[in-house]
Order: structure tokens, then sequence, then C-alpha cells
């Protein structure tokens, strides 16, 4: 498998000359702020980042989204943004970044979001892109174009949960190893999340494939709830799967003083909550991060039935 390390990080640095949006953008992150939470074995970031408003805010209805151009096809993007091409896929600079280096990477073709039958251009795009983590943001997870599929990237290692994952898995995990995949499903306190682990890549598109199913409502045409971040190093590739109850927590909605206007997706889950509102960032303590994360993760009872269908 070919890197486009080199060839995406040529594309950031041009870009940020060329597209004024971009430049401004990636510049704005020298001076984005940045507050620590230390948990039981591990950390969570809040970043304040106005720039993150068009996806933290944004309308992922039906009619808002018939109502728009999609900004993912190649015929309504700026003239400015350009792309390497990976497959059936383009990697572009993500105009809005979170990351030092942030890209979001939409199929050519014009299809809802959905991961099912797609990991598996998941995973070879994590073996590609060396240095970054590959995420997936499900329709009601936080993509903001759920109409149109596609994945991100942002630098390793940015995440807390990049480098925690090791020590939650030893402190918190139930681990166990099937079909070729080591599994781990880890309980912290806040979050509730499945690890895989291996170097076979069918053996992983099987197991997320039982994953998918044991989540899957048959009564709804809908896809079940959850975001993905996936990494290759060291030969193999770490999937981590994070099944959700919900969208948007009651802290969103809420008036007044009460309102937090946070949209948790992957990178909230990996450890890096966004907050586009300085009001948010300034008054966010340790019991709204804990309440935040708990009403959007799969409740315990729930992730333990899940455990008992994938260990069957």
């Amino acid at each position: 498998m070919n890197s486009i390390s080199k060839e995406i990080k040529q594309l950031l640095s041009d870009q940020k000359t060329e597209w004024e949006l971009a430049g401004k953008n990636f510049a704005g992150l020298e001076n984005v702020q940045v507050r620590e939470f230390q948990f039981e074995g591990f950390s969570v970031k809040v970043q304040f980042n106005p720039g993150r408003i068009v996806s933290s805010a944004a309308k992922v209805d039906k009619k808002s989204i018939e109502a728009r151009p999609c900004f993912l096809c190649a015929a309504n993007r700026p003239p400015e943004q350009r792309g390497v091409t990976f497959g059936d896929y383009e990697v572009l600079v993500n105009p809005f970044p979170i990351f030092p280096e942030h890209f979001t990477i939409p199929a050519f073709a014009h299809t809802p979001q959905q991961i099912k039958g797609n990991l598996g251009n998941m995973l070879d795009l994590a073996q590609a892109m060396e240095g970054f983590t590959l995420f997936y943001n499900g329709p009601k997870c936080g993509a903001s174009a759920p109409d149109h599929f596609h994945f991100q990237a942002g630098n390793a290692g940015f995440m807390p949960l990049d480098e925690e994952t090791a020590t939650l898995k030893e402190k918190y995990g139930d681990e166990w190893e099937k079909d070729d995949v080591n599994y781990s499903a880890i309980k912290d306190g806040l979050r509730n999340f499945l690890v895989l682990e291996s170097a076979n890549k069918m053996a992983l598109i099987n197991a997320f494939a039982h994953i998918y199913s044991a989540l899957d409502d048959p009564q709804s045409d809908e896809e079940p709830m959850l975001n993905i971040l996936t990494r290759y190093e060291n030969n193999g590739w770490r999937i981590l799967v994070f099944p959700r109850a919900l969208h948007r927590p009651s802290q969103y909605f809420a008036e007044g003083v009460e309102n937090i206007l946070i949209s948790p997706a992957s990178v909230d889950m990996g450890g890096v909550l966004i907050t586009p509102q300085e009001k948010d960032f300034l008054k966010i303590g340790k019991a709204d991060i804990e309440s935040i994360l708990k009403q959007v993760f799969l409740p315990e009872d729930q992730f333990d039935k899940l455990i008992v269908k994938l260990k069957q």
C-alpha cells in the first residue's frame, strides 16, 4: 500500500497559501485555547474553537439537508479547494480544522453516510495515511454532511485516547480473542466503547460486521448510532467503536445558563471536546463533561448486553 502522507502534507501546505479561508483558519489554531481535566486513568481536553460553530450547530434534519447544496460534491466546492485522489475517494483539506493537519475524505459518488460495506476503505486509507488517525461520524453522530459519504483524518496523538488506549485496556478492559481479532470492551466511567486490534483486514471487517448487526435495529432503516476511530501502526490496525444512545446531549437544547453548545462526534469521543462558544469553554466543568458523555454513550446495561452477544 503506497503512503499518501507526503502528498497530503504538501497539499495542506499549498492550500494554506492558495485558499484564504483555509489559511486563516489554520493560522487561527495557534490561538485556540485548551483546558484539560483529569479522570481516573485518562484525560479530557476542552478546546475553544469558534470556527467549528459551522459543524457543531449544523442542521442535519432531512428538510435542511435537501435545501442546501452538498459542500462535499466537487461541483459545489470552492474553486480554490483541491484534493489528492485515493481510489474512490479524494483527500481534501478541512477548512474548519481541529487538528494541526485536518483532512476530509469524501467519496467521489454522492451517496449517504453509511459505514456498512465501507469499513475496508477506511482500513486502506488508515494504512496509506501514516501518522494519522482516521475517523467516521455517523449520520446522527456528528456528521454535518450526512448526505455524502466521507471520513476525516487528523494527526495521530492529538486526541488523548490515541495514547491512552493501552492504559485503559489494562485498567478497565474486558479482553478476549476471536477469529484473529483481539477485542477489548472498555468502561472507563464516562465512555463505554470497543477496541478491535488485528493485522488481518478481513477479520476486522467481519468483526465489525458482527458489532454492526448486534447494534442494528431491524425495525429501523437508519444506521445504528456510532463513531469510529482507526489507526494503522506496527503492521496492524486498531479500531475504536463508540456505540451511542443520543446525537446531542440535553445541554445542547437547554435555555439560558444551562445551555452548552456541544455536539459530540469522534474527536470528542477521543478526548477533545469542542466548544465553539467562549462562554461554554469558560464554564464547563468535570460534572458537565461526565453528564454530556454519559448521555451520548450507550448506557452500561445495554453495553453489557452487546458484549454478551459479541462473545457468543
